[in-house]
């Protein structure tokens, strides 16, 4: 697995409850950390590009991509905790795959987030955010290549992917897409923004990637049998009343309740 950290998070969660990975915990704020980037810029994406660009010719089997810690609030879990969706997760579904979203409800991201051409059409010079930016950038990452109608792919950044898929790609796409982020003069809530609705599009998958909820928890994690919308999953996922978790949490709710979790802390 390859962890987007700063110096502030703890990520002893891993070695502690996901032993069986090998871990490359990068660094992003700390330019002597054993693994870093060369550049603190594109939050994880630059993580995610510089762990490719180096590993290329001796990539593991699989991969996860994903953040620092552990409770978040877009990870898709009842209690935002990133291991039970690691613990649960299926890899021969992934092998088979190739790439697969660690997210499965749509919010955010699905069913048509992003429409280049009318999103550009539409951009104001003052607070632009990723959809009005997003055609020029992919003209720019991709070049010669038709810019989609329509990107959509749930939220956050966190996934799986094979070697094989990987490898699709000639490492020197890979060193484009990175020198594109070292380059570009978008400032972090768009550079890595971009790369969030484009690592399907990167990996093999339509523009346009929003399995069904239902068959998504089902194949990637083996919770089938669920109540489920196109979208969603009644039991797994509620959307927060704000992206950061109260202090106490994952045993204090927000408003300090007591919540019962009953997993390890």
């Amino acid at each position: 697995m390859v962890v987007a950290s700063t110096k502030k998070e703890d990520t002893s969660w891993l070695h502690k409850y996901v032993p069986h990975w090998r871990k490359n915990i990068y660094v992003v704020d700390k330019p002597h950390a054993p693994l870093t980037v060369p550049q603190n810029k594109g939050n994880e994406a630059m993580v995610y590009l510089t762990y490719i660009i180096d590993r290329y010719y001796t990539l593991p089997d699989n991969v996860l991509f994903l953040h620092a810690s552990r409770f978040q609030w877009h990870n898709d879990d009842p209690d935002y905790d990133s291991l039970a969706g690691l613990r649960n997760l299926r890899v021969p579904y992934l092998q088979e795959a190739g790439y697969v979203n660690l997210r499965c409800v749509w919010a955010i991201g699905c069913p048509a987030e992003i429409h280049p051409f009318e999103d550009e059409a539409n951009a104001q010079d003052e607070n632009p955010i990723t959809k009005h930016i997003y055609k020029k950038s992919f003209e720019e990452l991709f070049p010669g290549v038709p810019v989609p109608e329509v990107v959509a792919v749930s939220c956050c950044s966190q996934f799986g992917v094979t070697r094989d898929t990987i490898q699709k790609r000639p490492r020197d796409d890979y060193l484009h897409y990175r020198q594109w982020l070292l380059d570009t003069p978008l400032d972090n809530s768009l550079n890595g923004r971009v790369f969030e609705f484009t690592w399907h599009i990167i990996f093999g998958k339509n523009a346009s990637h929003c399995p069904s909820a239902q068959d998504c928890y089902c194949n990637i994690y083996g919770f089938c049998n669920m109540t489920c919308s196109e979208d969603s999953c009644s039991e797994r996922y509620t959307f927060p009343p704000y992206a950061t978790l109260p202090n106490g949490w994952p045993l204090k709710g927000w408003e300090q309740e007591d919540r019962n979790f009953s997993g390890p802390i």
